[in-house]
């Protein structure tokens, strides 16, 4: 059984994001949170807060919270906001204030019983 959340619009630029994603995927929810509690990017902070999210959804369903692991964990690109930045002699630099989609799935491994020959 999976667990889901997620953050839309998050204020942070998706290649920024993916780093901390690429840290704490396949990792076991409790040594996530306490990776992300240290971590010095900003976005372990909203990731952060999704991972907490999908916990709180997991013990809504009675699911065992120390056998969690963060199954699949994606970054997408959201809007972007377009800004003008005014320069010398009457000109214009355009500035993109990006935005992510970001994505935690957390689930239970799956154990396959290995057969005896």
């Amino acid at each position: 059984m999976s667990f889901r959340a997620t953050h839309r619009n998050a204020r942070i630029a998706p290649r920024k994001a993916r780093l901390v994603a690429d840290m704490i995927r396949g990792m076991n929810a409790a040594e996530a949170l306490v990776a992300l509690e240290f971590s010095p990017q900003r976005a372990a902070w909203y990731y952060k807060s999704v991972l907490k999210s999908a916990m709180a959804n997991a013990e809504e369903q009675d699911a065992d919270s120390s056998r969690l692991e963060v199954f699949e964990i994606r970054v997408d690109e959201g809007p972007t906001m377009k800004r003008i930045h005014p320069k010398d002699r009457g000109r214009a630099h355009p500035i993109k204030k990006r935005t992510s989609h970001l994505h935690l799935v957390l689930a239970e491994p799956v154990t396959v019983p290995v057969e005896e020959a």
